[in-house]
């Protein structure tokens, strides 16, 4: 069998061994959760980048920019951070540069994986298809927040995990605990991501229904790739 491992935050990242293995990145609130609803609704392409300064350059050169910073819009982004936003006829076709607290620099911090998926609720049965096709060992990689752990996305490491038990085994005690973790809470998994510290902070901003969207459960049958610095379909 192959393996899945759990990497619970980037700032652990170094501790894995990304080489032939295909890293699936997962911010569920919200920067994941909206790269996947933009490429369902027709973008043609997200560019993920670090920092707010990075991402008004692409502005000058004509691209749609979106993000966000401690939960917010950046002042003179297109943009937020909100899936609703990518829903949109505009965008069919056009480039997004983005750039958020914790998700693209998950992202961007997964480069030297023999591949770069990008992973959510929303696309979850598609992303678990994929992974039994394509019999890799697999690293799932959370965002988390500022450095820290969160629930959301550990449970959808949980999740997963659970969807290709066939083919892969757990390994390591973070693997363990995400299984773990998504079994204990599988009944009522939105119960448990607005238990989450992560969503009291972006509930402040009034923005529940983005939480209640971004644990849809595979709505998309779509799976985005990372590659040549930037985000579109396989």
């Amino acid at each position: 069998m192959k393996t899945v491992e759990v990497c619970l935050t980037p700032d652990l990242i170094q501790h894995f061994s990304l080489k032939g293995k295909m890293v699936i990145v997962v911010d569920i609130f919200r920067a994941t959760s909206c790269i996947v609803t933009g490429l369902a609704y027709g973008v043609n392409a997200i560019y993920p980048v670090a920092t707010v300064e990075e991402c008004k350059a692409f502005k000058k050169k004509g691209m749609i920019i979106a993000g966000e910073r401690g939960g917010e819009k950046v002042d003179g982004f297109d943009v937020g951070n909100s899936p609703y936003e990518y829903m949109n006829d505009e965008f069919q076709g056009k480039n997004i540069a983005v750039t958020t607290t914790n998700g693209t620099q998950a992202i961007l911090k997964s480069i030297g994986a023999d591949q770069i998926l990008i992973g959510a609720f929303l696309n979850l049965r598609a992303m678990a298809d994929y992974i039994l096709d394509m019999n890799k060992n697999v690293i799932i990689h959370c965002a988390g927040w500022k450095g820290m752990v969160n629930i959301e996305d550990t449970l959808f490491a949980g999740a997963l995990i659970n969807e290709i038990k066939a083919t892969h085994q757990p390994s390591g005690d973070s693997a363990f605990m995400a299984g773990d973790l998504y079994h204990f809470h599988h009944m009522d998994l939105l119960h448990a991501a607005h238990n989450s510290s992560h969503a009291k902070r972006l509930a402040a901003f009034g923005i529940e229904k983005d939480l209640d969207f971004c644990m849809e459960m595979s709505l998309y049958s779509i799976i985005p790739s990372y590659e040549e610095k930037k985000i579109t379909l396989l």
